[in-house]
């Protein structure tokens, strides 16, 4: 009985927008805060707090943390003014089904874009390249588990939705610096 259960949920899919929005706005933010990241150690690099790695010179490093520093910004705002959803809708089956399968989705999309569209003509955009597979590669293992864990865990530990979406961000950039 609960097997027909589940297998009517499953063929009542629809992707609504609340659930794109959801997922691509964690999408977002984990990779600005990625690059927001890189931008910083770029900082820190030309100004000397760090041992020189990347970049030749001061100029460099500041340029390249000037544009990272701006593009992670923009990335950042997308969501926040664009997407406006801060919640993850997980409560259900489907609702786990549906949002597994847009973070694959995105997941994709994003590494094709890093691993084939991007030319690393420079080390600081094969580390830029770098970040995007990383945050994509998160995307296809941890981020499934952990909305997972979450949908199994709701019954047993009350998660209010912006906490659930809050935890899923946090483990998105986590696991995104273990892939780096």
């Amino acid at each position: 009985m609960n097997y027909q259960n589940i297998n009517n949920e499953i063929s009542n899919l629809n992707f609504q927008r609340k659930y794109f929005f959801s997922i691509f706005g964690l999408y977002l933010f984990a990779l600005g805060t990625t690059f927001l990241g890189y931008s910083i150690y770029l900082l820190f690099e030309s100004l000397g707090l760090v041992d020189r790695a990347v970049t030749t010179w001061n100029a460099q490093g500041l340029f390249w943390f000037l544009i990272l520093f701006c593009l992670a910004l923009f990335i950042l705002f997308v969501p926040v003014e664009f997407l406006n959803v801060f919640k993850l809708y997980n409560s259900t089956f489907k609702d786990l089904i549906v949002n597994i399968m847009l973070v694959i989705l995105s997941s994709l999309l994003s590494l094709i874009f890093f691993q084939f569209l991007l030319n690393p003509s420079s080390l600081i955009l094969s580390d830029v390249i770098d970040i995007g597979k990383a945050v994509s590669f998160s995307g296809f293992i941890a981020i499934p588990l952990i909305l997972f864990l979450q949908h199994n865990l709701k019954r047993s530990i009350e998660f209010s939705d912006s906490f659930s979406y809050s935890l899923t961000y946090f483990a998105w950039v986590l696991s995104s610096q273990i892939f780096l």
